[in-house]
């Protein structure tokens, strides 16, 4: 595969920041060609992709969900798949299948495997409640481990890999809810809103013509490797990895005095969010300063994205609720008792 530049798609040099910088600004320039709107919710995409998480949309119907994730493939020149999850979905029609082949001139059989939509670069798994947990388990190794196992075989995936996966928050009935161990597997939980009366203005006036916004490659898949390899190497001090932790153990009812549990946890919230969540906070920090031109991770970056991180990491109970409490609310009261450094 080659860039625009008809170079061919290995880094031979490590990216610098200035690189990094550069890259993101011609992601960005090249989403808000087909996007309107939609700054934060695009800016937390990137974030999560350039940081090498997976990501949870949770919006109504036809608020772009799959454009922005096609257009994010098209920018990048990755293979997009776009998997329609229902009801009656098979692992097989994700991962893939064995099938016999018969040689008709020596009839000699062999067993050829077949890969599924999961063997791209960009997922867009569309209403992944929709399926039972069999079927979304089948994710989980891709996932986790990029790659997947068919009757004791393992298949490789092609990096990058970036899974964002839809849920429709209005309908309810004939879903099935993700099982925790699947919904830590998300980096992210983005929220999706309307919007506003001007953008949803431009939304009718360009897309209601006959002109079709044109999507040019403006980066490969080795130079987002190398952007994800540079997110690791952002600098995070102790008292800004010591933030995220302190976040994450206040999240936790059973947490003891040194941990700072807000009342408000103990009283609405089961379970409290686990390790991955401050690995989440952390890179995620990382990948939001480098985004935004800043050579080192700091104490904000940690803060703008703890609801993302931590919506789906956190279990309410019942009386929760009862009391009409959302995750979101819970957070808020985290980034109110946790004081920043």
């Amino acid at each position: 595969m080659s860039d625009p530049s008809g170079r061919h798609a290995t880094l031979d040099t490590p990216l610098s920041f200035d690189d990094a910088a550069r890259l993101a600004a011609r992601l960005r320039a090249e989403l808000g060609h087909a996007i309107i709107g939609q700054t934060d919710v695009v800016h937390q995409i990137l974030i999560a992709f350039f940081a090498g998480g997976h990501c949870l949309l949770r919006g109504v119907p036809g608020l772009a969900k799959t454009l922005l994730i096609k257009t994010l493939a098209q920018a990048v020149d990755l293979k997009f798949n776009r998997i329609q999850f229902t009801p009656d979905l098979m692992p097989s029609d994700i991962i893939g299948t064995e099938v016999i082949e018969e040689d008709r001139g020596t009839g000699k059989r062999d067993i050829r495997f077949i890969p599924g939509p999961i063997f791209a670069n960009i997922i867009l798994a569309d209403e992944i409640n929709r399926t039972p947990p069999k079927t979304q388990a089948a994710l989980l190794e891709a996932m986790q481990e990029y790659q997947v196992t068919v009757n004791g075989v393992r298949y490789p995936l092609e990096r990058p890999l970036f899974v964002l996966a839809t849920q429709n928050p209005i309908e309810q009935e004939g879903t099935y809810p993700l099982p925790e161990a699947q919904l830590d597997r998300f980096m992210f939980n983005v929220v999706i809103n309307y919007p506003s009366a001007g953008e949803e203005h431009r939304i009718l006036a360009t897309t209601t013509g006959d002109r079709e916004p044109v999507i040019t490659p403006v980066a490969h898949g080795a130079e987002i490797e190398g952007m994800r390899r540079l997110v690791r190497d952002v600098p995070a001090a102790a008292n800004v990895i010591d933030y995220a932790l302190r976040l994450v153990r206040a999240s936790r009812p059973d947490g003891g005095p040194d941990d700072r549990v807000p009342a408000d946890v103990r009283r609405w919230v089961k379970w409290g969010a686990g390790p991955r969540a401050g690995q989440a906070l952390v890179l995620g920090a990382k990948a939001r300063a480098l985004l935004d031109g800043r050579s080192v991770a700091a104490p904000d970056d940690i803060r703008a994205v703890a609801a993302p991180v931590l919506r789906h990491r956190v279990l309410l109970n019942f009386q929760a609720e009862a009391d009409g409490i959302d995750a979101d609310h819970i957070v808020g009261r985290l980034l109110d008792a946790v004081p920043a450094p």
